[in-house]
């Protein structure tokens, strides 16, 4: 395997990790998946990984009612699959504290507005869009940022900017800052990856 391998977070659909498989196959990429992990035994990103043959965990409070439980099963599976980048993209769980310290610089997410605007705790999905357009604001877009101990705070890695039609939705808003984020999100793991991160031992 060549590059660093990627671990991608996932709750729902799983459509910033589709982007992510799809930019690891060009024959340039550093970086390949090698394992994600959701929340929701149900959602489509795992079905997606399984198809594709990625490894593919359910970790959650079913799964691991302790919270410390919970955090040792996902840094252990990120030490056995050799992890050297984790991207959280729409996983709406907060990592533990055990997993953020092993991987203290090496765990990003993708947010979709431009921080520090409309960051924070409950801040995601619609709920994103639609401060956006309460605010007034007439650009917005991805940020991707380093994670840290407080919610969308880390340092930031790149950000896209998608202006705000003044006929826009949250529905309308929401599709065209994902379209970004699939093109962001790959170009900055694959900076990261050119760096050639050590895998954490």
């Amino acid at each position: 395997m060549s590059g660093i391998s990627v671990a991608v977070l996932a709750s729902h659909n799983g459509s910033n990790l589709r982007a992510l498989h799809s930019a690891s196959l060009d024959p340039g990429a550093r970086f390949t998946v090698g394992l994600v992990i959701s929340n929701n035994s149900g959602s489509p990103a795992l079905a997606f990984a399984r198809e594709v043959g990625i490894p593919a965990l359910h970790l959650s409070g079913h799964t691991h009612p302790e919270p410390d439980a919970l955090d040792e099963a996902m840094r252990n599976a990120l030490f056995e699959h050799a992890v050297g980048l984790v991207v959280a993209a729409g996983y709406l769980k907060k990592i533990g504290p055990r997993t953020r310290s092993e991987y203290a610089a090496r765990i990003i997410n993708v947010h979709p507005a431009l921080l520090p605007r409309h960051g924070g705790k409950g801040m995601y999905g619609k709920a994103v869009h639609e401060a956006v357009l309460a605010a007034g604001d007439t650009v917005t877009g991805p940020t991707v940022h380093m994670v840290t101990d407080d919610y969308d705070a880390g340092p930031i890695l790149g950000r896209s900017e998608v202006p705000v039609l003044a006929d826009d939705t949250a529905e309308t808003l929401a599709e065209r800052v994902s379209a970004a984020e699939h093109e962001l999100l790959p170009s900055v793991v694959q900076q990261i990856a050119h760096l050639s991160m050590p895998t954490p031992r």
